[in-house]
C-alpha cells in the first residue's frame, strides 16, 4: 500500500525544539511548497513552537476515492456521530512510547514516538506486554513545556493520580493545563480556557524579535481507537492564539495546523484524507481547538477520513468528560432554592443535590451516608433534607433518636469539603453541572474529577476515606481522579495500590538551579554590552 507522496510531504514537518523554557519563543515561518521527495519535506506552515511535533512521516494509507479539493462541510455524508468512537471504527494503532515514569522531570523534546532526553541517542523501544485497549476514552498522559515551572515535563495519569510537592513546584499549574485542554475540547474559546495566559509563561522565558512568548501543552488519550496524541503550541504574547496543533496516532500525523499569516486570525489546517487527494487543506480559527472542529468538517468517506474522525472523536469525548471541583465551604452553608439538582463546581448547591440523590438514587445516597460517618464528627444516622413547599432547601445530619439534627451550616469547613468531594466520587456526570458527550452512553465514558487542593482543610482520616472512595471508583473505571495534595496525604497514598503519586519536589530543585544560572548569565551579558 503506497500513499501519494504529496500526502507524506504535506503532513510531515521537522523543526528544532527549544532546549529550555529560557529559549526565545519562535514565531511561525513562511511555508514553502511541498517537497518533491520525502527525504526533504517542507512544513505545511507548522511553526517552530511545536518543536518536532510533526517530524513523523505519514504511514501508508489505502488508496480510495476522495473529495477533490478542500472539504469543509459535505452535505451528502454529513458529520459522523461521536458514538461511533465506541464501535472502534478506524484501524487501531499500537501504543506510542511514553515516558518510563512520573518521577523527576528532565529536559525533554517531543519526537515522533513519545519523549526522550535531549541530547541522548534514541534507544530501541523496550518490549512491552500486549496492550489492553481502554474501554472508555481516558487521558493517560499530560505533557507540558515552558508552562509555568514545567519544562519538557511528561506525566502518566492513572485511575487515581495525585500531584505532590512543595509550594511553587507546579501542582496547580499541571491541573490548570488539564482543565484548559478540557475546556478547549468542549468547544471553549482560547481566551476562556486561558483567562490569564501571561501567568503560564515561565519567568525566564525570553521573547523573540517580535516580542512573542508562549508555551506548549499536550496529552495522550487512550480508548477504543488506540492511543492518540494531541499537541498544542500557544502564543500568549502579544496576542493569545493557537499557532500550531498536531493530532497523531502511532507516529502518523492525522491533523496539523500552522499560523501562516500573523495578520489573520486563522491557521492553515491539513488533515489526512487518503485516496488520490492525500490531504485536505482548509483554514480554521486560531482561537479554537481544531481537533474539536473536525467531526463537523470531515465526511468519513475514505479510510483516512474515518481514521481521523475516530481519533478526533476519542480525544473530544475524553476531554469533555472532565469536572473541575473546588468545594467552597463558605458558599455551602446557606439554604439554597430548589433547582435541577446538578452540583456546581464550587458545590454551593450541595443541599439541593442531596435532595435529588435522596429520592432518585437510594443506594449511592446510603454510601454517602456511610462515608459521612467516617468524615464527620459525632454520630451520623442519616443525611436528610428539609424543603418546605416553595421554600429553600436545607441539608441536615441526623444524629439518631433523642438527638437534634445538625444543619450543614454548623459543620466545619473540612466536613463540608469532605461531604462534597465524597458526593462527586460516588455519583457521576448525571448529577454534576457538566456537558459530557450526549451521543455516547454513560457506560462508555469515564468521568475525570480535577481537584486542586484536594485535602485542603481535611484531617488524615478524612483524606484516607476519600482516597478509598476514589480507589473504588477508579477500579470500576467510570470515575478517575487527578488532584493536587499535601505531603501528608501523599505519604498515605504511596502505600495504596492503584494510586499514582507524581512527586514534583526534584523538579523544583532543578528549576531553582536553572534560575540561578540564568540570572548569572543575564548579568554577565548585560555587563558585556
Amino acid at each position: 500500500m503506497n500513499a501519494p507522496p504529496e500526502a507524506a510531504a504535506a503532513l510531515s514537518a521537522a523543526h528544532e525544539a527549544p532546549a529550555a523554557h529560557e529559549a526565545p519563543f519562535r514565531p511561525p515561518g513562511p511555508p514553502g511548497p511541498p517537497a518533491a521527495a520525502p527525504a526533504a519535506p517542507t512544513p505545511v506552515g507548522l511553526p517552530a513552537p511545536m518543536a518536532s511535533a510533526v517530524s513523523a512521516p505519514v504511514a501508508p494509507v489505502v488508496p480510495a476515492p476522495a473529495f477533490a479539493g478542500p472539504v469543509s462541510a459535505p452535505a451528502a455524508a454529513g458529520p459522523r456521530p461521536v458514538a461511533q468512537v465506541a464501535t472502534g471504527q478506524g484501524p487501531a494503532a499500537k501504543a506510542p512510547a511514553e515516558p518510563a515514569s512520573v518521577g523527576p522531570v528532565v529536559p525533554a523534546q517531543i519526537g515522533p514516538v513519545g519523549l526522550r532526553r535531549t541530547g541522548a541517542p534514541a534507544e530501541p523501544a523496550p518490549r512491552t506486554p500486549q496492550r489492553v485497549p481502554e474501554r472508555r476514552p481516558v487521558v493517560t498522559a499530560l505533557r507540558l513545556s515552558a508552562f509555568g515551572p514545567h519544562r519538557g515535563a511528561a506525566f502518566r495519569l492513572g485511575p487515581v493520580t495525585l500531584f505532590a510537592g512543595p509550594s511553587g513546584s507546579g501542582k496547580s499549574q499541571a491541573l490548570a493545563a488539564y482543565e484548559a485542554l478540557a475546556a478547549l475540547g468542549s468547544g471553549a474559546a482560547l481566551e476562556d480556557a486561558f483567562p490569564d495566559p501571561g501567568l503560564r509563561i515561565p519567568d525566564l522565558a525570553v521573547p523573540d524579535a517580535g516580542q512573542r512568548r508562549g508555551f506548549r501543552i499536550g496529552c495522550t488519550v487512550d480508548g477504543p481507537a488506540g492511543p492518540v496524541r494531541l499537541d498544542l503550541a500557544v502564543q500568549a504574547e502579544p496576542a493569545l492564539r493557537i499557532v500550531g496543533e498536531r493530532l497523531s496516532q502511532d507516529g502518523q500525523v492525522l491533523l496539523a495546523t500552522a499560523l501562516r499569516d500573523p495578520g489573520r486570525r486563522c491557521v492553515q489546517a491539513a488533515w489526512l484524507t487518503g485516496g488520490t487527494t492525500g490531504v485536505t487543506r482548509a483554514p480554521l480559527p486560531d482561537d479554537r481547538l481544531g481537533t474539536a472542529l473536525l467531526p463537523l468538517r470531515v465526511a468519513g468517506a475514505t479510510a483516512g477520513q474515518r481514521q481521523v474522525l475516530a481519533a478526533a472523536e476519542q480525544v473530544v469525548v475524553a476531554l469533555r468528560s472532565v469536572f473541575p471541583c473546588d468545594p467552597r465551604p463558605e458558599r455551602m452553608r446557606a439554604p439554597v432554592p430548589p433547582g435541577e439538582g446538578r452540583l456546581l463546581a464550587d458545590c454551593a448547591n450541595l443541599a439541593d443535590v442531596l435532595r435529588r440523590t435522596r429520592h432518585e438514587c437510594g443506594t449511592r445516597h446510603a454510601l454517602l451516608t456511610e462515608a459521612a460517618r467516617t468524615g464527620c464528627a459525632g454520630p451520623v444516622a442519616g443525611l436528610e433534607v428539609r424543603a418546605p413547599a416553595g421554600g429553600p432547601v436545607t441539608a441536615v445530619l441526623e444524629r439518631g433518636p433523642a438527638r437534634p439534627a445538625t444543619e450543614l451550616a454548623r459543620l466545619g469547613a473540612g466536613e463540608l469539603r469532605f461531604l462534597a468531594l465524597a458526593l462527586v466520587l460516588l455519583t457521576g456526570p448525571g448529577v454534576l453541572a457538566m456537558d459530557p458527550a450526549a451521543e455516547l452512553l454513560s457506560a462508555q465514558q469515564a468521568l475525570t474529577v480535577l481537584a486542586d487542593g484536594f485535602d485542603r482543610g481535611l484531617d488524615r482520616r478524612q483524606g484516607a476515606e476519600l482516597l478509598r472512595l476514589a480507589q473504588l471508583a477508579g477500579a470500576h473505571g467510570h470515575i478517575r481522579l487527578v488532584a493536587a495534595v499535601g505531603e501528608e496525604l501523599a505519604d498515605t497514598a504511596r502505600t495504596l495500590p492503584g494510586v499514582t503519586v507524581v512527586d514534583l519536589t526534584h523538579e523544583r530543585g532543578e528549576r531553582g538551579e536553572r534560575g540561578e544560572r540564568g540570572e548569572r548569565n543575564g548579568r554577565d551579558t548585560r555587563t558585556a554590552r
